[in-house]
């Protein structure tokens, strides 16, 4: 199948299949040590020639792969993979060890968060939605066939210090549940008599923003992004859409469930280690017996994902604001072609409708400025300014596409970029 969404990893794709992870050290690979050593990395055609018999798992994951991409974008095309797979392994919870979160988040709303969450919902095994159910309920549903959590606006759970702590309990439960024979321990009846709950279970997350970082390092982790003009998705009907997905969920667990045995004993060569490939596991299993390019496909998926997650500093709140902001500084500045990092912050601290004189102790930083933008993937770099000079700074250019999707109205942006607004 072919996607047509930018793909947000690009430095990845310079990575061979399968990556080779350097002991210790998850995310990094063997090739990033071998400059000097001619590329050994194959053409797309010469891949799919080397790629194993498809059975008819691999069929249904594509049409699987395709129900997904008519009613949601995803990010990238390993993004769609991931869930996929994430999708198909629900109906395997009793072969793994560990129960991959899906972590489906995105800076503002509107991004197909709840959408994705819709399509989950008829595709999963046993689906359980955990809005407004008390982590006591959630444990006593839990059975050696669990349910497959589902749990949307995350953000109102986890999203303020206050309300962390008081749903600290869900938390610890979503934590614990990660791997299995992690259990709770309750007393019950009249007796007050001690009682084990088993807490294993695979679990979706959608929500504003990154989740609590531990549940984030248990999590496939998918960035949503608002949909930008011309990206078009298909209108989710209960009605019309719900029978075709439960058909096609019926035939995915037909096809996984003779399989347990064999998805228990399997150990996969990975391309990451630790927690990492703790939680992709499942998803390569899941890729290795539906054959056809799902291997190939899979392990692409886990080792740009990851890399990028590795990669990413913690995300700092401020959302579309900061993006917003940084719009009206260019157009004040009559749609320069870059900004240093200081005369940026100056700009943004001079507007006295904006938090960013307050910010912290000391106004916003440059720090600060880098990881509320880097969930949008803006990064700072050397820019040459008017005078000739060479700085650290942004690029108008490298915000195009986030104004685009996220503040479309403040000042629109020009369909030729690199022309100057007069006057």
């Amino acid at each position: 199948m072919e996607h047509t969404a930018p793909d947000p990893y690009p430095d990845s794709d310079k990575l061979p299949w399968p990556p080779t992870a350097v002991p210790g050290s998850p995310g990094h690979y063997a090739s990033e040590n071998a400059a000097s050593t001619p590329s050994t990395k194959t053409d797309p055609a010469e891949e799919a020639a080397m790629d194993p018999e498809p059975t008819h798992g691999s069929t249904l994951l594509d049409e699987l792969c395709s129900q997904i991409a008519k009613f949601v974008i995803l990010p990238s095309p390993e993004a769609l993979d991931a869930v996929t797979l994430w999708v198909a392994a629900t109906h395997l919870q009793p072969a793994w060890q560990h129960a991959p979160r899906l972590a489906v988040v995105g800076p503002a709303k509107r991004c197909g968060k709840s959408r994705l969450l819709d399509v989950l919902t008829e595709t999963v095994h046993e689906p359980m939605l955990t809005i407004n159910t008390t982590p006591a309920a959630v444990f006593r549903s839990i059975t050696d066939e669990p349910p497959t959590l589902l749990v949307d606006e995350a953000d109102t759970i986890f999203g303020t210090p206050k309300q962390a702590e008081k749903n600290e309990e869900m938390r610890g439960l979503l934590n614990a549940g990660h791997q299995r024979n992690r259990y709770v321990t309750r007393v019950v009846g009249n007796d007050h008599t001690p009682h084990r709950f088993a807490t294993f279970a695979m679990a979706a997350l959608a929500g504003i923003g990154d989740l609590p970082d531990t549940i984030m390092d248990r999590s496939v982790v998918i960035r949503m992004r608002r949909r930008a003009e011309g990206e078009h998705v298909k209108p989710f009907r209960s009605r019309r859409d719900i029978p075709a997905l439960h058909a096609l969920r019926d035939r995915i667990a037909a096809w996984a469930r003779p399989l347990l045995d064999e998805a228990a004993d399997l150990e996969p060569d990975m391309p990451v280690e630790d927690r990492a490939a703790d939680t992709w596991e499942p998803l390569v299993i899941v890729a290795d017996l539906a054959a056809g390019p799902w291997p190939r496909r899979a392990r692409e998926a886990c080792a740009r994902m990851v890399a990028a997650e590795i990669e990413a500093e913690e995300d700092q709140p401020g959302g579309a604001r900061i993006l917003a902001d940084i719009r009206r500084v260019f157009v004040a500045q009559r749609e320069v072609d870059s900004l240093s990092t200081d005369e940026l912050l100056h700009h943004l601290r001079q507007n006295a409708e904006s938090p960013w004189a307050e910010w912290g102790r000391n106004g916003l930083t440059a720090r600060d400025l880098a990881g509320m933008l880097r969930q949008f993937d803006i990064k700072p770099g050397n820019v040459r300014l008017a005078d000739g000079t060479q700085r650290k700074g942004y690029m108008r250019n490298k915000f195009l596409d986030a104004w685009r999707r996220y503040c479309p109205t403040v000042h629109p942006v020009d369909a030729e970029p690199d022309v100057p607004i007069a006057g």
